[in-house]
């Protein structure tokens, strides 16, 4: 029998997915939902048997029924560069999806979907052995915290383990404030039974009988997910009092957080937890020690809690295996920017940025490589010629930047390296708790500095005093927000120290900053179409007619680069 799944993560639900599953039904055919498959930019997508389909209109559906559900053939035309299983694409080939293993494949509303896929199968192993055995293999098996700051989950166990209470907690973070990382919601959306599966595995192993799932309040689809899951895995008996006829008994309660970057940092959560504003506190105590209501919190990122129901079910060997020598497992990033395919994707730690970057995400759109920044707001921004470097906690810090999250944002010689890092320290500005002054201020005159750069009313003592006070913020600030807000600045002036440079003498060749460039019509290129013109918002910048030339006059020109993004034939040149 044929199945047809359309995924009903929320990006795909955004660009249509209701009204393709709508157009399927009203033609007699039967459909299943998923959760996001990652490749958000192809969206909405279905999978008919095995078949990939993607940027799906209503009335491509027709043709694929009569075609392909009717006859038998998959409609050629509506397929990805002729590929007839999803597997085989590019994107999907390279990737070890482990922790997205579910996403995509079973409809998250449904238990009896994930309990086929083996769910709950190492529960009920778990549940067999000595809480101290848990430890053991989450240790042996190389995990470490996916949330970003990569502290070995085993040991962070284990300490909260050997704590004299008989209070514990275990807690997943999901509290995702990296601006376009969307893998915490796609997980809880596509998969939620998997992390509810691992926060009961750890809460087996260190002593807690309750569970907490922190979730941004704005992230619906994914709270109605996990709250069905959550009632679900109880009336099977997965959750709640003797749990699978044991005497281990688990709770789990849900809480909407109001969303902020910094709440990405464990104490600051916990403040939110209790009604308090969100900011980070002094550490030690760490809250596997002293945490949520004074007691022994673990807590771990969705990603992370994921792993592990994975890990308990095939065995710390196998996801040993997978990584190198330094960092095991996967490791997921939000691939976007200037790529062709930009999307969620989980790759086995130690794959090069370079492979990510031309193979999985198909290179380059239109424009020439420049960077790559990682690790969201906080990372470090990476030139071409690390590519090569594999992605990992220590090589990613090696070399400037970080895993964090899992944010990765491609950039081409279209945009302007200053630009670009003060776009994430503005980020820092708005997202900083205001607690501790190097963060609340330093990251505000950071923003300031780069500013006269990009104005023009720098000079090389600017460029000091930008880096002294990244240096200062990055050894002084009270959390990881603020000791890592400082990276895109550092990274930057590192590796693109030339382009500060021509800032300084008043040159913006991507020409982003305004009053560094004029532009101009090549004629040579030039259509006549007049596109630059009606696009235009300033009366008279652009004169002529189709009949003879068009010029831009720059003295009424406000450069905001309208005419440059609208030009079909990319004739309208920078000049400096």
């Amino acid at each position: 029998m044929t199945e047809v799944r359309i995924c009903k993560g929320t990006g795909c639900i955004s660009s249509g997915a209701e009204k393709i599953a709508n157009e399927f039904e009203n033609l007699g055919i039967e459909v299943k939902q998923s959760g996001c498959h990652g490749l958000c930019s192809k969206g909405p997508i279905a999978i008919v048997d095995g078949v990939f389909y993607g940027d799906l209109k209503v009335k491509d559906v027709k043709l694929i029924v009569e075609d392909h559900i009717k006859n038998g053939k998959p409609v050629d035309k509506l397929l990805w560069d002729h590929y007839t299983k999803f597997e085989e694409i590019p994107f999907y080939k390279k990737q070890t999806r482990l922790i997205l293993r579910n996403c995509g494949l079973i409809d998250p509303e449904n238990i009896d979907e994930y309990i086929n896929k083996d769910g709950y199968k190492g529960l009920r192993e778990t549940l067999t052995i000595k809480p101290s055995d848990v430890i053991d293999s989450i240790t042996r098996s190389g995990l470490r915290g996916l949330g970003g700051a990569g502290f070995p989950t085993g040991l962070k166990w284990k300490i909260g383990s050997e704590q004299k209470s008989n209070i514990k907690y275990v807690i997943v973070n999901a509290d995702e404030g990296d601006p376009g990382a969307f893998m915490d919601r796609a997980i809880l959306e596509g998969d939620p039974h998997s992390v509810i599966e691992g926060l009961i595995m750890g809460g087996y192993a260190i002593g807690a009988t309750q569970g907490l799932i922190y979730v941004r309040q704005e992230y619906p689809l994914a709270i109605k997910r996990i709250k069905k899951a959550i009632d679900d895995a109880k009336e099977r008996g997965f959750l709640g009092s003797n749990i699978l006829d044991t005497d281990f008994c688990f709770e789990i309660e849900i809480h909407e957080g109001a969303g902020a970057f910094v709440c990405g940092e464990e104490t600051a959560m916990i403040q939110s937890i209790t009604g308090e504003r969100g900011t980070p506190q002094l550490k030690p105590p760490y809250p596997a020690v002293k945490g949520l209501s004074s007691k022994p919190t673990i807590i771990n990122n969705v990603k992370t809690w994921s792993a592990v129901s994975w890990i308990m079910l095939h065995g710390w060997e196998e996801f040993f295996k997978i990584g190198n020598e330094n960092c095991h497992g996967t490791a997921i990033f939000s691939l976007t920017g200037k790529i062709k395919y930009s999307g969620l994707i989980e790759v086995p730690m130690g794959m090069t940025l370079r492979e990510i970057i031309f193979d999985i995400g198909g290179g380059m759109e239109k424009g020439k490589f420049k960077a790559v920044q990682t690790g969201g707001p906080s990372g470090g921004t990476i030139p071409f010629d690390m590519l090569d470097t594999p992605v990992g906690f220590e090589s990613m810090a090696k070399i400037g930047s970080i895993m964090g999250s899992g944010g990765m944002v491609v950039i081409d010689d279209s945009s302007c390296i200053i630009d670009f890092a003060k776009f994430f320290i503005d980020f820092c500005v708005d997202e900083s708790c205001g607690k501790c002054i190097p963060c609340r201020e330093g990251t505000f005159q950071l923003a300031k500095l780069l500013d006269q750069i990009i104005t023009g009313k720098a000079n090389e003592d600017t460029l000091k005093l930008l880096e002294e006070l990244s240096f200062a913020i990055k050894n002084t600030a009270l959390c990881g927000l603020g000791t890592t807000a400082p990276n895109p600045v550092l990274s930057t002036l590192k590796y693109y120290r030339t382009e500060y440079i021509e800032h300084l003498h008043g040159i913006c060749k991507a020409g982003v900053c305004k009053g560094m460039y004029t532009i101009q019509i090549n004629q040579d290129l030039c259509n006549q179409c007049g596109i630059c013109q009606r696009g235009c918002p300033e009366e008279g910048a652009i004169t002529g007619d189709r009949k003879t030339s068009f010029l831009i006059i720059n003295d009424l020109c406000t450069e905001c680069n309208a005419c440059r993004l609208a030009c079909p034939k990319q004739c309208i040149e920078v000049v400096q």
